[in-house]
């Protein structure tokens, strides 16, 4: 297939210029496998599948100093065995292993003269194996990589390698999808008004013409912009390059559904809810105040309309969520964060920073620095909650017992929190600055046991507190 030079998008070249090497904005997702891994199938479906996008075999050109924006281009060099490499992990191949595997390659850049994604074949992992794949985030945000991932994955261990075109998501849901899936339907604005916002997002000079959606959004934009700088806590503070993951024991989708049936609130009510049960926990655990304490997480929120679901690329907006650290009692905390969560759903935040970040990636590097700054100075952490696929899965004829994935901490963050559901299960995985949080494994641990003391209270004893 003949490929051709072409410009990145100007969000994708916001996220391309916000790498830096204390923060790689890559995607790390790991398929743990139950056996070992066919390695001539792996390379043939990857070769069959994942080259049917033409930007893996594209790298990226890219000279900040020039006035040229960055473009996609040929690799003319390209050889998938380039991208997808084999190691086993020492003995004993356990979950701490495999973590400080993770943290190393987290903490390692992707090759900038080869088209930017990258492939790990581990074996010796938990007693069987996994397949690691990173990506660069200007490839694609997490419903772009929905298809890419459904086209890797099969329903069935023998499935053939060769398939025809991109297999319809509907039954898959996302992979690395943001939470507009938790949010259900994200901002509740009339459609012509949702219509009209994206125009005035892709034509910046069409705000005169809607006076209504302009205010809102300034409104929105004021609100971000006038945030006082987050708390100083244990999670924030200058970052090196070392990263270290860590994910929880996987958790009965059904009994997070539970808690929130009983509780009127939404699984990622639930969730966040518990993500910030375990942040409060471990301040306390090393010595920190939490009387009165919020941080905010910086959530993605997707914006693509069905139209263009296949498409790769970037198209989603931010918020800024308040957790309530210090509220005591993990009811009043699930109450808070779901009548937050619910104002968020009103507000056109998403929307306007999905506009901002068009524009900085349009402008020099010295004002696209700015909306690193601002990411970075008025929050802690970026959060995502995954509503992944419900069926079982294979990859190249193994059955896959789990799936994790660490987002990029945008902005210079020293956290980012991603939790995964697959299979009816949930998994919450945690990536920290080693300077920071060099022990990110007593968040998960945290997370499991805060998880059971909100359905211990809500379900076991009915202690439900309402707010207005």
């Amino acid at each position: 297939m003949a490929q051709d030079s072409h410009p990145l998008g100007a969000v994708d070249s916001a996220w391309l210029h916000m790498d830096d090497p204390t923060n790689l904005m890559m995607v790390t997702g790991v398929a743990l496998l139950d056996g070992s891994i066919d390695v001539e199938r792996c390379y043939r479906t990857f070769e069959s599948r994942l080259l049917f996008f033409e930007r893996f075999r594209m790298r990226v050109a890219d000279h900040r100093g020039s006035f040229g924006t960055p473009r996609w281009e040929p690799d003319p060099h390209f050889s998938i065995r380039s991208h997808i490499h084999r190691v086993a992990l020492p003995s004993p191949g356990d979950m701490t292993t495999l973590q400080e595997f993770l943290g190393d390659l987290a903490s390692t850049p992707l090759d900038y003269t080869k088209p930017l994604w990258q492939v790990h074949l581990v074996e010796n992992v938990l007693g069987g194996s996994a397949v690691v794949m990173r990506f660069h985030h200007c490839i694609g945000d997490g419903v772009a990589m929905n298809t890419v991932m459904r086209r890797l994955m099969d329903t069935t261990p023998d499935a053939p390698i060769e398939i025809p075109k991109p297999q319809s998501n509907h039954n898959l849901g996302p992979l690395l999808e943001p939470i507009v899936s938790t949010i259900e339907g994200s901002i509740k604005l009339a459609d012509d008004l949702v219509h009209e916002g994206m125009e005035f997002l892709r034509h910046p000079e069409h705000l005169l013409d809607l006076p209504a959606q302009a205010a809102s959004g300034a409104m929105a934009l004021s609100r971000v912009l006038l945030l006082p700088p987050e708390t100083k806590t244990l999670f924030k503070g200058p970052l090196g390059v070392q990263k270290r993951v860590a994910w929880s024991s996987p958790t009965p989708l059904e009994r997070v559904k539970e808690i929130g049936r009983v509780a009127g609130a939404k699984v990622n009510d639930v969730l966040l809810a518990a993500v910030a049960g375990a942040l409060r926990t471990y301040l306390i655990e090393h010595g920190a105040r939490v009387d009165g304490l919020e941080i905010r997480a910086v959530i993605p929120v997707d914006l693509r309309p069905p139209s263009r679901a296949h498409d790769l690329g970037n198209e989603f907006g931010l918020v800024f969520l308040s957790l309530p650290l210090g509220t005591p009692g993990p009811t009043m905390r699930l109450a808070e964060i779901k009548q937050r969560m619910e104002a968020l759903k009103r507000s056109p935040e998403a929307y306007v920073f999905y506009g901002l970040l068009n524009f900085f990636g349009r402008t020099p590097a010295q004002v696209e620095e700015q909306a690193v700054n601002l990411f970075g100075s008025k929050a802690t952490a970026v959060m995502t909650n995954v509503r992944g696929p419900l069926e079982q899965l294979y990859l190249a004829g193994n059955r896959i017992t789990n799936i994790m994935f660490w987002v990029p901490q945008s902005g210079r963050l020293g956290m980012g929190v991603s939790i995964m559901s697959y299979c009816g299960q949930v998994t919450l995985g945690v990536i920290t600055d080693a300077g920071l949080v060099p022990d990110p494994e007593t968040i998960t641990a945290a997370f499991e046991k805060e998880f059971h003391v909100l359905h211990d209270a809500i379900v076991t004893t009915g202690e439900v507190t309402s707010q207005s």
